[in-house]
C-alpha cells in the first residue's frame, strides 16, 4: 500500500515540475503586442534609402523600353503599373476588338424598327444628367452607353422602352464601377415613377443576360488617360484645359450614333488630335509619340476626327445640350466653351 502511494506522489511531483517549467518558458518567451494598422508607420528595412533602391529598380526595368514611356506611365504612380503598362494596353487593345464586345455599327437600320439615332441621343444625352445628379464616375457612364448599343444590338424594343432600357444599364454599370452605387428606388424616382421596381429590376436581368454578363469593357475613356499623358510630353507641367477638353469631345462622341463603327482607341485618339488642334491651330497636333504609343496614323483618324469637329461646333447635335451645359462650369476649365476653327487643314491629315 505504501509502494502503491509513493509511486502515485512520484506521478504527481513529475507533473507538477513539468507545468512549472512550461510556465517558466512561457513568462521567458516575449509576448506579442496586437498592433492596429493605423499604427504602422514603415514596414521593416524599408526607408527612404529601401524606397530610392526600389524606384531605382523600377526604373531601370521600365527605361529599357523607352525613355519616353518612362515620363508617359510615371512611375511613381503604382496605379498606372509602369513595369508593365505596355503589356496591359495591348491586351485592351485585343479586348476591344473582340466581336461580344462591340455594337453593330448599323444596328438601328438592322435591328430595331422603332428607335432612330435622335432618340438614341436624346437618352444619352439624359443618361448625362443622371450621372450628375448621382455623381457616377464618368466610367459608369461610358460603360451604361456600351451596354445600351450592345443591347440594342441584339434585342429589338419599343421606344416606349427605350429610357427603362437606359436606366437599367446604368444600374448595372453602376454596381460594376461604383463604390456606393443609387438604389434601384432612385433610377425609378429619376424617371418620375414610369416604370416600378419589378420592371427595371427585370430589364436589368434581360441586359445581363444580353451580355452573357460580360460586363468589363474598354472605353473611349480607357484609353483617353495614356494618350493624353503622351501629348503632354512638351509640358512642363500637366494642361488641365487640354485634359477637361479632352473629356468634354470624348463624351460629345458617345452622343452620336455614327462613332459606333470606331473602336474605342481610335475615338481616343482622334479626341486628343481636336484638342491640340482647338488649343495650338497653328501647329500640327499629331507627333511621332502619339503615332508610337496609340498605333494611328494621322490619316486613320481624319474621319472620326471630323465627325467630333462638328460635333464641337454643334454642326451635330446641336440640340443636345447636357454634355455642353455640364462642361461649361469652371471645375471643367469651361472646355465647352473653346471652339476651335470652321476647317481643319488637310495637311494636317498627311502622314
Amino acid at each position: 500500500m505504501a509502494d502503491k502511494e509513493n509511486c502515485n506522489t512520484g506521478r504527481v511531483t513529475r507533473l507538477a515540475k513539468k507545468r512549472a517549467a512550461e510556465a517558466m518558458a512561457t513568462q521567458q518567451r516575449p509576448s506579442k503586442k496586437r498592433v492596429v494598422l493605423g499604427e504602422i508607420q514603415n514596414f521593416p528595412n524599408v526607408g527612404p534609402k529601401s524606397r530610392q533602391q526600389t524606384k531605382r529598380k523600377v526604373k531601370r526595368a521600365v527605361t529599357s523600353k523607352t525613355d519616353k514611356e518612362l515620363n508617359v506611365d510615371d512611375v511613381d504612380d503604382p496605379q498606372m503599373c509602369s513595369a508593365y503598362v505596355s503589356d496591359i494596353y495591348d491586351y485592351l487593345r485585343k479586348m476591344e476588338i473582340e466581336e461580344k464586345r462591340r455594337p453593330l455599327p448599323d444596328y438601328l437600320e438592322k435591328v430595331q424598327k422603332d428607335v432612330s439615332a435622335n432618340m438614341r441621343g436624346i437618352l444619352v444625352d439624359w443618361l448625362v444628367e443622371v450621372a450628375e445628379e448621382y455623381k457616377l464616375l464618368s466610367d459608369t457612364l461610358y460603360l451604361t452607353v456600351s451596354y445600351l448599343d450592345r443591347f440594342l444590338s441584339m434585342n429589338v424594343i419599343a421606344r416606349q422602352k427605350l429610357q427603362l432600357l437606359g436606366v437599367s444599364s446604368m444600374l448595372i454599370a453602376a454596381k460594376y464601377e461604383e463604390i456606393s452605387p443609387p438604389h434601384v428606388e432612385d433610377f425609378c424616382y429619376i424617371t418620375d415613377n414610369t416604370y416600378t421596381k419589378e420592371e427595371v429590376v427585370k430589364m436589368e436581368a434581360d441586359v445581363l443576360k444580353s451580355l452573357n454578363f460580360e460586363m468589363g469593357n474598354p472605353t473611349v475613356k480607357t484609353f483617353l488617360r495614356r494618350f493624353t499623358g503622351v501629348a503632354q510630353e512638351d509640358y512642363k507641367t500637366p494642361n488641365l484645359q487640354l485634359e477637361f477638353l479632352g473629356y468634354y469631345l470624348s463624351e460629345l462622341s458617345i452622343l452620336d450614333y455614327s462613332c459606333l463603327k470606331f473602336l474605342p482607341s481610335l475615338v481616343a485618339a482622334s479626341v486628343v488630335f481636336l484638342s491640340r488642334f482647338t488649343l495650338q491651330p497653328n501647329e500640327h497636333p499629331w507627333s511621332l509619340y502619339l503615332h508610337q504609343y496609340s498605333g494611328y496614323k494621322a490619316s486613320d483618324l481624319k474621319e472620326c476626327v471630323l465627325i467630333l469637329h462638328d460635333l464641337q461646333l454643334s454642326r451635330r447635335g446641336g440640340s443636345l445640350l447636357a454634355v455642353r451645359g455640364k462642361y461649361k462650369q469652371h471645375k471643367f476649365k469651361c472646355a465647352s466653351m473653346l471652339t476651335s476653327p470652321v476647317e481643319i487643314p488637310a495637311s494636317f491629315f498627311r502622314d
